[in-house]
């Protein structure tokens, strides 16, 4: 799987305002900001983001993926703009 591939099924099922994704096609680096995450704790956020990935997590296609996730008025306050 390509990082383009996994952020077509990511954003297929999350509307995200900015995504970023490294790595080397099993495990994945991912930064994904969205207004889906206001009022989620950070487990919820993780599943949410789980849930667009469904059965690909299962079949290995995507062994690891490991995540910052924001919503955008918490990107907007983060140093790196």
């Amino acid at each position: 799987m390509t990082a383009e591939e996994l952020k077509a099924i990511i954003t297929a099922g999350l509307p995200c305002e900015h995504i970023e994704l490294e790595g080397d096609g099993r495990h994945w680096y991912a930064t994904i900001v969205s207004a889906q995450f206001e009022g989620k704790r950070l487990i919820q956020r993780h599943q949410r983001v789980y849930a667009t990935l469904g059965v690909k997590m299962h079949t290995d296609e995507v062994h690891a993926l490991s995540m910052k996730t924001f919503t955008p008025a918490e990107w907007a306050s983060q140093p790196h703009h």
